[in-house]
């Protein structure tokens, strides 16, 4: 009987396919591939198996300063200080439902926020989490980028070490990993490389990424353990996701918005292929266990699945958690969303696993 429709596509396009392969000749470059055109379509707010405090998150419209094209180090800062606004008020809130106590000091000279959970197990209190926040390098200074830092400490019940690592228009590359990296010598002071881990979620996801080659380069001892969330692991823009996202991703929205002026402000003229700012390109052999979050409209989808591949390839016990519908950072937008709770008790569980041995 002779195939139709579906299976005899099948069997055209594999039979095809070594044909084409033998044409070209061993030594023929390969001919640019055609992109795909899709057509305009409505997408539907997804909803199964999420929480209907995740939905209204997932339904909400375009980020209206998506394709805000800051120029200086100066424009970004106004636009961060007045966001930092919105955020400081609901920590003191924040911090009482998680039962956290926040302290600010130095070390090293570098300015944090320590974070201690009233509940603690015995077996975490010699453990330290170090927090690098997220915000495309340029925003969430001060207390406003500790909040992934509260939700880790209360969800995960671990000490953190949240780094306010300095920004434009004060500091530019590499001075968001000279300041993380530098908290890091401090806290090997006191505590065994085996207990520390470092966690982040957008930059702070890449500053992860980052500090575990600067600290090999710098003959440093490498954490325990590592979580990078939804890293900007490649700022040169390469990616599926960058694509089949743009403007599904209701956060980040465009591979050309607002994230991507604000990496070229802090980056101020850097080559975006260096490691330390596409850690993606980097050498990940002998990177500790890594536990990487992403959900299917975010637009770094793609940045993050290219890093758990890498880190597979390279040899590294690597997870990968991926939540239905949600845009960039999402599942960790509000600490009284159930995902956000998943999310973080899935990090601490997975350091729970790793740290100490």
């Amino acid at each position: 009987m002779k195939p139709k429709g579906l299976a005899a596509f099948v069997i055209a396009f594999v039979a095809a396919a070594p044909i084409a392969a033998l044409a070209q000749g061993a030594t023929a470059p390969n001919p640019p591939l055609a992109p795909l055109q899709e057509p305009a379509k409505t997408l539907p707010a997804p909803y199964a198996d999420i929480s209907p405090q995740m939905q209204a998150f997932i339904a909400k419209p375009l980020n209206p300063d998506w394709n805000d094209q800051w120029k200086t180090g100066a424009e970004a800062r106004a636009y961060a200080d007045k966001q930092a606004a919105g955020v400081v008020p609901t920590i003191p809130g924040m911090l009482s439902r998680l039962h956290v106590t926040m302290t600010s000091t130095s070390m090293g000279g570098v300015h944090v926020y320590v974070l201690t959970p009233a509940d603690m197990p015995p077996e975490n209190k010699d453990k330290v989490l170090i927090h690098v926040h997220g915000g495309c390098y340029v925003l969430f200074p001060g207390e406003s980028g500790a909040t992934e830092g509260i939700m880790m400490a209360g969800f995960a019940h671990y000490k953190v070490i949240s780094v306010d690592y300095r920004m434009p228009p004060e500091a530019y590359f590499p001075t968001a990993l000279d300041d993380a990296v530098t908290v890091y010598k401090e806290v090997l002071k006191t505590t065994k490389p085996k207990d520390v881990a470092f966690f982040g979620t957008s930059a702070g996801g890449a500053l992860t990424l980052e500090m575990v080659l600067r600290a090999r380069q710098d003959g440093l001892p490498l954490p325990g353990a590592i979580a990078p969330g939804t890293p900007m692991s490649d700022v040169t823009k390469t990616g599926d996701s960058f694509y089949t996202n743009e403007k599904v991703d209701n956060v980040l929205v465009s591979r050309s918005g607002f994230c991507h002026a604000a990496t070229l402000i802090y980056a101020k003229g850097h080559d975006l292929s260096d490691p330390l700012l596409s850690p993606v390109y980097g050498d990940m052999h002998g990177f500790p266990p890594a536990i990487l979050t992403t959900g299917t409209r975010d637009l770094l989808l793609s940045n993050t699945v290219r890093v758990h591949r890498k880190l597979l390839r390279s040899g590294v016990p690597a997870i990968l958690e991926v939540f239905e519908g949600e845009s960039h950072a999402q599942y960790q937008f509000d600490d009284t969303v159930p995902e956000t709770r998943e999310a973080f008790t899935e990090i601490g569980a997975f350091f729970g696993q790793y740290l100490g041995h």
